[in-house]
């Protein structure tokens, strides 16, 4: 009679063998558990594919609808320079000129009190307040006093270091003023640049400036290029030859410290012009008008890429803006050309105007207003 073999053996020498022996029951349970396993592995592959395929997708749309990249961002002052210095990419060369010189115009339109003082009165306001060219020089404070108009007798001081001390007097808080007005732009661009995202006020504020400095199709880099200041000795030096420190007919009449051209609205036509000549000169209700006007052309004319390449690259070497370097790219400012950047660098040295480049405009005061 034979031995009688139990399942239990048969098992253990099956499992010996490399086999795994279930009952029905607990068959079906493993075939259930394994096939959620391979469910969810199939999910789980499936959702890593298609993020992905998508992410890049979610990616480039962000970056190509969002005003300014995350790479321009944090790289946008190597980005500036790289490009600066690639002569195959053409920056600051398209120009919209419609809305130029909006902004300035409504400025000039504004409700103002254009009172003339006369040079007497000019002279004692500034000795009431102990506002002089030479403490000026030595502590580099200007006091605020912001006059509309020349006064007409500036005409009659025989005394050239006079006339000249007055007339740097009335201008020069206009000119850091409109460079503080600037600074305060570009400061807040900067700002803009270095976020990682831009609000709506951001997005308003960069268009209403595109439109300002003429800047086409919203080029960071031009507007970086053309939203600079002007070295304060080289608009002293213009306004002076431009002027005849204040004794000119157009800045008498029209407040026109650069003689400006116009060949439309209001303007002051020149004597002795030709009479196919149609240009006239640009008239000013307030002096400030003049000062802005004159900086926005020169941030922007084609006659002036040259002074505005030239000033990006001293800002790209870290070194202050010298205005005699920057003034041999005003030639196309006047038909003398080369002979008027002479007589400008002349008027600088001459009267040691870069003294002023570094000069502050110190806070406005309600006691300082009354006075004028």
């Amino acid at each position: 009679m034979r031995n009688k073999i139990s399942i239990l053996e048969i098992k253990k020498f099956l499992k010996k063998k490399g086999f795994e022996v279930f009952k029905q029951k607990e068959k079906k349970i493993l075939e259930k558990e394994n096939l959620h396993v391979l469910s969810r592995t199939f999910i789980s592959s499936l959702i890593i594919i298609s993020a992905f395929i998508i992410l890049p997708i979610i990616i480039e749309f962000a970056e190509t609808n969002t005003l300014i990249t995350k790479d321009f961002e944090n790289n946008s002052k190597n980005n500036f320079n790289k490009k600066l210095n690639d002569k195959k990419v053409n920056l600051d060369n398209e120009l919209n000129k419609n809305f130029l010189f909006e902004d300035i115009l409504t400025f000039d339109q504004n409700p103002t009190d254009t009172v003339r003082l006369s040079a007497t009165t000019i002279e004692e306001l500034f000795k009431s307040t102990d506002y002089n060219l030479e403490d000026v020089r030595k502590n580099k404070l200007v006091k605020p006093i912001t006059l509309t108009l020349l006064p007409k007798e500036i005409i009659r001081i025989e005394n050239a270091k006079k006339r000249k001390d007055l007339f740097i007097q009335i201008i020069l808080p206009l000119i850091i003023k409109e460079n503080n007005n600037i600074k305060l732009d570009r400061n807040k661009l900067f700002s803009i640049l270095s976020k990682s995202k831009n609000t709506k006020p951001d997005k308003l504020w960069l268009n209403l400036k595109f439109k300002q400095y003429g800047v086409v199709n919203k080029d960071l880099l031009t507007l970086k290029i053309r939203m600079d200041e002007v070295p304060t000795s080289m608009v002293i030096a213009q306004a002076a030859k431009e002027t005849g420190w204040g004794t000119s007919r157009f800045a008498q009449e029209g407040n026109a410290l650069f003689g400006q051209w116009t060949w439309s609205g209001e303007g002051i036509r020149p004597l002795g012009a030709d009479n196919n000549s149609t240009h006239k000169v640009m008239k000013f209700k307030v002096l400030q008008a003049s000062v802005k006007a004159y900086q926005r052309n020169l941030n922007t004319h084609s006659s002036y890429k040259g002074f505005r390449g030239a000033r990006a690259e001293l800002r790209a070497q870290g070194v202050r803006l010298d205005s005699i370097i920057l003034s041999k790219y005003l030639d196309k400012y006047a038909e003398t050309g080369k002979e008027y950047v002479k007589i400008l660098q002349q008027i600088i040295r001459q009267n040691n105007l870069t003294d002023f480049d570094d000069a502050k405009l110190l806070p406005s005061s309600i006691d300082l207003e009354s006075l004028i």
